[in-house]
């Protein structure tokens, strides 16, 4: 990555620490009104979701700088997800997306629970034989698949925590799709990132006159178990979902390591739920362009070889830059392959990913929304053996000519091209 220099930061950064722990939701069937009336405050901006959980006696905790404003909102009984941030405080726009609708119901499912989130954690792989989320010998397909609790509804152990991170845990055991016993240690902590840390992650100067919010999290997978994790018996991986509010000119744009197909494979695998529209993928220049308006429910992802450390997406309407970094070894690594059913290619998965939500066959849409996803190599771990895996996430908005600054430094990569990638 390159460096670029703009002003002196004046304003901290901040970032939000993790969370972690359940958090109850009281029953209720009471709708979302476009503006909170105790509040005044705007569905769609982030003092709305602060008043939406606390209306809701659902527990949260927040991180914020009074100084310049950034905020994030973290559920500790949603696993610690971080549910949503702002850059301008309470009056600035709300960046994760809110399953408002199913939060409001006060409904559990037991087979899964889609309450949303800008960052959350998974295990993978989804499907296959080492899965862990179908019973041995039950065909995988979506009436037999069920999230475990312990990453859906479960909180988890708050650890340590401290005004700038927090830390937390949880340990659980659960069969995978072949009958191996998986026992599992899960350790997550977020930590709010000074200025200084910022820029540096970034290797640039942020000019003044932006507004930003950025936090990074550290998650680690641990064999707890006294066998090893083998590609015989079965693996896991770390894997984190960014959920994200759509726009009707919203682009996520990834660039790519470029050569040949013969040598690194093809640059994107485009057909998870049937063969993403040309319209709403295009492939130049070094980077993938994809549509993300949430009018389309489409998925991409990007192997290995393929993939490189950053990745992000546009608003034009917002001027919203988000920006998605990962750690990517620099060793070459396998990754998991989560494609439901049998199937012999189980470590030749995808690093990162992106989803566009859209009308299912029936017409109805869970979102919408998009996501952002990155994944850590495959955990094959000995007894007491871990794995870890990084993400940060920037959020920065103002002038248009300063944010492409950012990108041109970054990717090579001018804000207009984004803009006009579907044009």
């Amino acid at each position: 990555m390159k460096n670029i220099l703009f002003n002196n930061c004046r304003r901290g950064i901040y970032i939000v620490p993790l969370v972690f722990l359940v958090a109850c939701a009281s029953p209720t069937k009471k709708k979302s009104n476009m503006v909170n009336q105790k509040t005044n405050f705007v569905k769609g901006s982030y003092g709305y979701d602060i008043a939406f959980f606390e209306n809701k006696n659902i527990q949260t905790i927040e991180l914020k700088d009074d100084l310049s404003k950034a905020s994030l909102l973290l559920l500790p009984g949603y696993q610690g997800r971080v549910m949503t941030s702002s850059a301008k405080g309470n009056e600035g726009t709300s960046f994760g997306w809110i399953n408002y609708k199913l939060i409001e119901s006060g409904e559990v499912s037991n087979q899964f629970n889609p309450y949303g989130g800008e960052e959350r954690l998974w295990v993978g792989p989804e499907g296959g034989p080492f899965s862990i989320y179908f019973p041995k010998g039950k065909e995988q397909i979506y009436a037999n698949w069920m999230v475990p609790k312990e990453i859906d509804t479960k909180p988890f152990e708050v650890v340590t925590q401290t005004p700038s991170s927090v830390s937390f845990r949880r340990e659980f055991a659960l069969p995978n799709a072949s009958g191996t016993n998986m026992e599992i240690g899960l350790e997550r902590s977020v930590k709010l990132l000074t200025c200084v840390e910022a820029e540096k992650a970034l290797q640039l100067s942020l000019d003044t006159s932006l507004n930003y919010v950025a936090y990074e999290s550290e998650n680690i997978l641990t064999n707890k178990g006294k066998s090893a994790w083998t590609e015989e018996t079965g693996f896991l991986s770390i894997w984190l979902l960014a959920m994200f509010n759509p726009s009707e000119e919203g682009v996520v744009f990834i660039p790519f390591k470029e050569g040949s197909e013969a040598e690194l494979g093809k640059i994107v695998t485009d057909d998870y739920f049937g063969k993403v529209p040309s319209d709403r993928l295009v492939v130049k220049n070094g980077v993938i362009f994809f549509k993300t308006d949430g009018k389309c429910r489409s998925k991409i992802g990007i192997s290995p070889k393929r993939a490189l450390s950053y990745c992000g997406s546009y608003d034009p309407i917002k001027r919203v830059l988000t920006l998605l970094w990962y750690s990517k070894p620099e060793m070459p690594a396998k990754y998991v392959n989560s494609k439901w059913g049998n199937h012999d290619n189980l470590l030749s998965g995808d690093v990162v990913n992106s989803y566009n939500d859209g009308p299912v066959e029936d017409g109805s849409v869970m979102g919408p929304f998009y996501e952002i996803e990155s994944s850590s190599p495959a955990a094959i771990l000995s007894p007491g053996e871990k794995i870890t895996h990084k993400q940060r996430i920037f959020h920065i908005s103002g002038d248009e000519t300063k944010l492409s600054l950012i990108t041109e430094k970054l990717f090579n990569l001018p804000i207009f091209a984004i803009k006009q990638a579907f044009k």
